[in-house]
């Protein structure tokens, strides 16, 4: 019963961020819940069973999407459920209307390939119907952002000839604008759309199955139970418990609710105050979406955009994730410090014998999904369906043995099972919905930005940045997060990528080349799009963490972000420094190497923004925190700023763990002055 109010209680928060969803009465739930399933099923096959074309698969995926947000969110929000929850028979009529246009490109294929770039007259209709359809739709699950830049861009595209001079630009006609948009795989069911149905699902659908069977619970226990005794242990297992939820998650919100109810309350019991405990919860789960190996719907697009095999794209951010991590570990370590904080009571630490003999094998997917990534070098959907396989068949074969042990039914066991892994497949299919609506969307702006509109505005923000690689750098991280403010993580990737990453690649620094891998633009834009979920005003991870704290949400996100400079700072140095990234970097001691001393780095800049070492900072001691993570971070900044022979610039390491060593003293001289006086 605790289980079930706990959550209740997480559904209606969820609720709270998005609005209530239609139930549909006892018809329009069943409906609702054979649709999702249904949707689930025809990914489910898709690795093993069913041999379609890229095009019809898309078209298939987008029509599941559209006509589940259509049947379960109302044209308006509202704070409080519809009367009844029944769904009305106009949505009934406006879900078969955008399934017909969403199908019509596979429906008619052979005459739309026939008359390509010059449609007819149905097609022309079919279009408009699909556009209008997928602006709506994505309105509805992930608010009027990104509909609004897509409409903006269109009109853009219309009227460019009309525009000043700078912004000029030759404008589209109708016909060429929907054959691009519509009727090709260069707008709606272009590659992100296609990473969608053919890849993310299937990794979403595994963490709401995990979620549904109590995996989020097991990580929490296992989090508490190794961390809990140390000081700041609430904090540290919170930290610990996200990251672990974040491998199978693509959702700050998500992760929040799902450990944030169990995490934010046991930090404010030791002594957190509220707005701590929250932003720290934030940050961890914001920081979830940057854990290989999922990393969140966007990570696979990077894949496809590159046209290089996933694990590359794993590989080069594991560093960068781990030293996330590892530094946001060590600021839970400092503000516990600062708080004179000790470790959870014994009689709330979890034993992890008890933890692992009640859990353990929610680990065996996770090893099963690496080992088919990173061994067998499997595709991502045959990991991931392998890993799913894994887990519905372990968890039948347990709740059955449990059922022959204690002489109850089997047959009941596994109806059981079986309705929660039901249930799993429907939270899988509502969780891909803001998803696929957005990759749909956002294709809309990539295909405009395809028709020459991206080379324009590329050229004006090089104008912009000068020249300067730091302030295109900042335009782009700025224009990331208000663009995030109200867009989900893939959508604003998908923008900022489209128009920023080329000119990210092709700018020098004050008239030195310098080497950009396209894999580092592109996990930049990445970065940025995830932070705007704890920034205020919008971030709404930090409003969920704050709901659930009961403190301030705009004193919970500045604090999250405080907790996220860290973060933001890592995308800059890996720019900079591509071997942060694995770039040229050729064995496993230079991996290490570069691994350790950015982590140490990451622990200066946390020292640096807390204002706090082994005691609170002085003014002095900014400078030579600052000066030790930047050399950490980045060796060969010594040696071009000295015109030293590059070869020399691991050197420079010790330099930098010299000043960080300084720092370190001048704070132990003066806290021994202190004690002795």
């Amino acid at each position: 019963m605790a289980l079930h109010r706990k959550r209740q209680s997480e559904e209606e928060l969820l609720a709270r961020e998005s609005g209530f969803l239609r139930t549909g009465g006892p018809v329009g739930r069943t409906v609702i819940s054979v649709a999702a399933i249904a949707w689930a099923l025809f990914q489910l096959a898709l690795p093993k069973f069913l041999l379609l074309d890229s095009i019809t698969v898309r078209a298939i995926h987008l029509a599941f999407a559209m006509t589940l947000v259509l049947l379960t969110i109302p044209m308006r929000r509202r704070r409080r459920p519809e009367p009844g929850g029944r769904i009305p028979w106009t949505a009934c009529l406006l879900a078969l209307l955008a399934v017909l246009s969403a199908l019509y490109i596979v429906l008619d294929r052979e005459g739309i390939s026939l008359r390509s770039g010059a449609p007819a007259p149905r097609d022309i209709v079919a279009g408009i119907v699909l556009i209008a359809a997928v602006l709506e739709v994505s309105r509805r699950v992930i608010g009027p952002a990104l509909s609004i830049i897509a409409i903006l861009f269109t009109l853009y595209a219309f009227s460019g000839e009309y525009m000043p001079f700078v912004l000029a630009l030759k404008s589209v006609s109708v016909t060429k604008y929907l054959s691009q948009i519509a009727l090709s795989t260069n707008g709606i069911y272009g590659i992100p759309l296609d990473v969608s149905a053919n890849t993310v699902f299937l990794f979403v659908l595994l963490g709401a199955l995990l979620e549904k069977l109590g995996a989020g619970h097991f990580f929490n226990d296992l989090a508490i139970s190794l961390l809990g005794r140390f000081k700041g242990g609430a904090a540290k297992a919170a930290i610990v418990s996200s990251g672990l939820t974040g491998l199978v998650s693509g959702s700050s919100i998500a992760n929040v609710v799902t450990t944030g109810t169990f995490t934010i309350p046991l930090m404010k019991k030791v002594g957190y105050p509220g707005r701590i405990a929250a932003a720290t919860e934030v940050a961890a789960s914001t920081n979830g979406q940057l854990m290989p190996p999922i990393m969140g719907a966007a990570a696979f697009i990077i894949a496809e955009y590159l046209g290089r095999p996933y694990l590359d794209v794993i590989k080069a951010a594991a560093i960068p994730a781990f030293v996330s991590y590892l530094a946001l570990f060590y600021i839970a370590h400092l503000e516990a410090s600062k708080l004179g904080m000790r470790g959870l009571p014994r009689e709330d630490i979890p034993k992890l014998t008890t933890v692992l003999k009640g859990g353990f094998y929610y680990l065996i997917p996770l090893v099963v999904l690496i080992a088919e990534l990173v061994v067998l070098r499997h595709t991502p959907k045959l990991a991931a369906f392998n890993a799913i396989v894994v887990l519905v068949v372990l968890i039948l074969a347990i709740e059955i043995g449990r059922a022959v042990r204690r002489g109850t039914s089997v047959g009941k066991a596994a109806t059981d099972c079986l309705r929660t892994i039901a249930q799993g497949m429907i939270a899988g299919s509502r969780n891909m919905m803001a998803v696929a609506m957005a990759t749909a969307a956002a294709g809309i702006v990539v295909g405009i930005v395809a028709m020459g509109i991206g080379s324009m505005v590329a050229q004006i923000v090089e104008s912009l940045a000068a020249g300067n690689i730091v302030l295109l750098l900042l335009i782009t991280a700025v224009a990331s997060l208000v663009l995030g403010t109200g867009l989900p993580t893939t959508a604003t990737y998908i923008v900022m990528a489209s128009i920023t990453v080329p000119v990210i690649i092709n700018t020098g620094l004050r008239g030195e080349t310098i080497v950009i891998p396209a894999i580092a633009a592109h996990l930049f834009c990445f970065y940025f799009g995830i932070l705007a979920d704890d920034t205020p005003p919008v971030g709404l991870a930090a409003y969920a963490a704050a709901a659930i704290a009961k403190s301030d949400p705009i004193r919970t996100g500045l604090h999250g972000f405080l907790y996220d400079l860290r973060t933001a700072l890592i995308p800059f140095m890996f720019i900079f420094n591509a071997e942060l990234l694995l770039f040229g970097v050729t064995s496993i001691p230079q991996a290490l190497l570069i691994f350790v001393m950015a982590t140490i780095g990451a622990f200066a800049f946390g020292n640096a923004t807390q204002g706090w070492f082994i005691t609170r900072n002085k003014w002095y001691e900014l400078p030579l925190l600052l000066a030790a993570s930047l050399i950490l971070f980045y060796p060969a900044v010594v040696t071009r700023v000295f015109s030293l022979d590059h070869g020399l610039r691991y050197y420079m390491y010790l330099l930098g763990l010299a000043v960080y060593a300084m720092a370190y003293l001048t704070q132990r001289i003066r806290t021994t002055r202190a004690t002795k006086g």
